[in-house]
């Protein structure tokens, strides 16, 4: 019997040109495996398992809900006995003229024609002197023998609980008998005024566009009190009041701007209320009481009766 040879090339080819029969059943299997697939459905209700109530009680843990709290800004001053709080909002009301109130006893906190629960609070910490409300600013003074360390966290919270609550600020009453209990609630003493002179109203606009805004900065403000034989009267209120550096702010800064741009201004004077009067006279009865148990060629102090001219207000 004669057997048939394939050619070699041919036979290379065989598997190319007939596909296995593995291959074939797989793909049957994976066609049939597709077209006999059943949708999934949802198992019958009586096939369901039972759900039973969980009875154990479990106890809840006990949540504290801590008091809200705002961002309050502190700023130091040139005076170490005062601290500028800036809550971010507006402290005085848009219905009071003036651009600050400053409170220097409790008395004045209750007192007509704006007195203020928050001064009253703030006053009523041991060690605090004086209460400055500017427009969107608290300052508070202290005396000198007490840290800010003690004093500090009590003041953040009285402030944080009235911005927070919304309590009134200041108030507004009739002033009948006219008792004034704070400082700086009259009109504006920088505004512009048709009565004025020529001169006095170049040195308005200058101590409100040059000076107001650096000394409030400071956490104080500046009243002008007039303007009498070429000296400016000047007065300068909460952190800048008790300063010591308020000498070289009123001689070496405002009294030399006044003078160079306006010819007729000769000089600055400050103007001392009747407690700051006999505050720098025992003062200067202190220094002199010093420089003669150091002899007589101690140097004399920079601050002082003597260092800066002032005239009763």
């Amino acid at each position: 019997m004669a057997s048939t040879t394939l050619p070699r090339s041919a036979a290379r080819s065989l598997p190319r040109a007939v596909p296995s029969v593995r291959s074939q059943a797989s793909r049957v299997a994976t066609r049939c495996l597709h077209q006999n697939a059943s949708p999934i459905t949802a198992s019958p209700l009586r096939n369901r398992p039972g759900v039973r109530q969980w009875n154990q009680r479990v106890p809840m843990p006990a949540i504290s809900v801590g008091r809200r709290t705002m961002f309050i800004q502190t700023e130091s001053t040139p005076n170490p006995d005062a601290l500028k709080f800036n809550p971010n909002q507006r402290v005085l009301p848009e219905s009071i003229s003036s651009p600050f109130l400053e409170y220097l006893t409790p008395r004045s906190t209750l007192a007509p024609p704006h007195p203020s629960p928050l001064a009253a609070k703030l006053l009523n910490i041991d060690g605090v002197t004086s209460v400055f409300f500017g427009v969107d600013y608290v300052t508070v003074t202290k005396d000198s023998a007490t840290p800010w360390a003690h004093v500090k966290p009590e003041i953040f919270a009285i402030i944080n609980e009235f911005m927070l609550s919304g309590q009134i600020i200041v108030n507004t009453v009739e002033d009948k008998a006219g008792e004034s209990g704070q400082e700086g609630t009259e009109q504006d003493s920088l505004a512009y005024d048709e009565n004025d002179s020529e001169v006095v109203g170049m040195i308005k606009e200058l101590l409100e566009t040059r000076v107001r805004p650096a000394i409030q900065e400071d956490g104080g403000d500046i009243e002008f009190r007039g303007f009498h034989d070429g000296q400016v009267l000047l007065k300068l209120r909460g952190a800048c009041r008790t300063c010591d550096s308020s000498t070289v702010t009123l001689k070496n800064g405002i009294e030399s701007m006044l003078m160079h741009y306006i010819e007729e201004v000769q000089g600055v004077q400050q103007v001392m209320d009747q407690e700051e009067e006999i505050a720098m006279k025992e003062f200067a009865k202190f220094e002199e009481k010093l420089r003669q148990q150091k002899g007589p060629d101690a140097a004399p102090s920079a601050v002082g009766k003597g260092s800066l001219d002032t005239v009763e207000g």
